[in-house]
């Protein structure tokens, strides 16, 4: 069923944008689906520190695996000529040790994540994640969140992604501040319809 929908789209990819030839060479197709499973689209919030200091927001997208799949986020590193894999040592309880390959670079997420999801649509839940995410990209492409309105949107846009692990996240990235991690459950903000990757500056 996956493949029937996804055969039918047509790839619009940045002029730049080039699969490697390298082998082993894996589809956008395939990266979608590992990433319908294994994936995540995140936001990082950082308030500012002092006055003069302005927030700052930080987008990121990771695969994490099974440290004996890591084979698997080489080929997607490869594919798409970006981003970087961790060693992610595991604390908890029947949670193995594993990779993560992540792409934070605005660039590579701008001309590289966003137009691969875009052409080719995620079918988990994780397609409103992904909607979002690119909403925000494009936000602080237009340095929107420099101003406190613009700021408070992408808050409250991202208080609707990752329903599951958000709130542990916040606490983190808060440094551990829970009033203000409970402060981002706003009333929902209105997606944008559709997500046309914007051409870089």
């Amino acid at each position: 069923m996956r493949s029937q929908q996804r055969r039918s789209i047509q790839p619009q990819f940045p002029k730049n944008w080039s699969w490697r030839r390298t082998k082993p060479v894996i589809s956008p197709e395939y990266i979608a689906g590992l990433t319908d499973g294994e994936g995540c689209f995140y936001v990082n919030l950082r308030l500012a520190k002092t006055e003069r200091a302005k927030p700052t927001v930080e987008t990121h997208f990771y695969i994490k695996v099974r440290k004996e799949d890591k084979p698997m986020l080489e080929a997607v590193k490869l594919a798409l000529g970006c981003g970087a894999i961790y060693f992610q040592k595991e604390k908890r309880l029947n949670h193995t040790e594993c990779y993560r390959y992540e792409v934070n670079s605005r660039q590579d997420i701008r001309e590289k994540i966003i137009p691969l999801f875009t052409d080719y649509p995620l079918l988990s839940l994780k397609r409103n994640d992904f909607r979002i995410f690119a909403q925000i990209s494009q936000m602080i492409d237009r340095k929107e969140h420099q101003t406190e309105a613009g700021f408070e949107k992408i808050r409250q846009l991202k208080s609707q992604m990752n329903y599951r692990t958000r709130r542990v996240r916040e606490n983190r990235s808060l440094g551990g501040n829970s009033e203000l991690a409970l402060s981002y459950r706003n009333p929902p903000v209105k997606l944008a319809e559709s997500v046309t990757p914007e051409a870089s500056g």
